[in-house]
């Protein structure tokens, strides 16, 4: 009877090293999901730095700009500044139990030709020229918004058409990789609009043309996004760190 006793005692007490491992698999995932304000800052300043590095390759070593030839000025920002971004993005790619890097990095990369194709069409509604000039113009202009567009999300999630949706549609928008995804996007969007408005006014200054000053728009919104981004990182990671002093 005392040996059933015990035996029956065994069988009823919850076995620890399971709940051990349950919670090692929890803050497992919470780690994932958590990055630091200062990796996010790494992210955005690498990003940025390479932006201007494409454009001083082009400056110093061609010794073309965006208002002297924006075609090729555009070539030189965006071969450089995708595999970075995509790379980067990479490194926090969605499930990295099933996901390899190199496949988060294939999956970001072919993501560009359908990123640039779709902000062809959108600024083509949107009023930009269409004579075959220009086509160059907006082809190169086309791929480095897709980078900070399209690159991004397609590295972390693949496509996976819900995480777009919650990201870029604002719904259940929870991790800081989310905003570091849809915040600069946004930036680059946004600012690529604004950075149009001067294109039809009578000034006659050679940076109205198309796409030179919705260029400078795009990455000046691309960088503001990216602080609001890191600002968003910095706010809730604090909230954390004052969430578990209370505990």
């Amino acid at each position: 009877m005392r040996v059933n006793t015990i035996d029956k005692l065994k069988h009823s007490v919850p076995n620890k090293t399971e709940k051990k491992k349950k919670k090692t698999k929890k803050e497992k995932e919470e780690d994932d999901s958590h990055i630091p304000p200062g990796a996010v800052f790494l992210v955005h300043l690498y990003s940025g730095l390479f932006v201007a590095l494409g454009y001083w390759v082009a400056y110093r070593g061609y010794s073309i700009n965006l208002i002297s030839d924006p075609a090729n000025t555009l070539l030189s920002i965006w071969v450089i500044t995708c595999p970075v971004i995509v790379c980067l993005y990479s490194c926090f790619r969605h499930e990295r139990e099933n996901n390899s890097f190199r496949r988060a990095a294939f999956r970001g990369i072919i993501s560009l030709p359908a990123g640039a194709l779709m902000n062809a069409c959108g600024a083509i509604v949107l009023g930009a020229p269409t004579p075959v000039e220009y086509l160059e113009k907006t082809f190169n202009w086309s791929f480095l918004m897709s980078a900070f567009t399209f690159a991004p999300a397609a590295a972390v999630y693949g496509s996976s058409s819900t995480d777009w949706h919650r990201i870029y549609g604002w719904k259940q928008t929870k991790e800081t990789i989310d905003y570091m995804i849809c915040l600069p996007a946004y930036g680059a969007v946004i600012g690529a609009w604004l950075g149009a408005l001067p294109m039809p006014l009578d000034w006659e200054r050679p940076w109205q043309e198309w796409p030179i000053c919705v260029t400078y728009g795009a990455i000046a919104g691309y960088v503001v996004g990216c602080v609001g981004s890191w600002a968003v990182a910095f706010v809730r990671d604090m909230r954390e760190k004052e969430k578990e002093k209370a505990e």
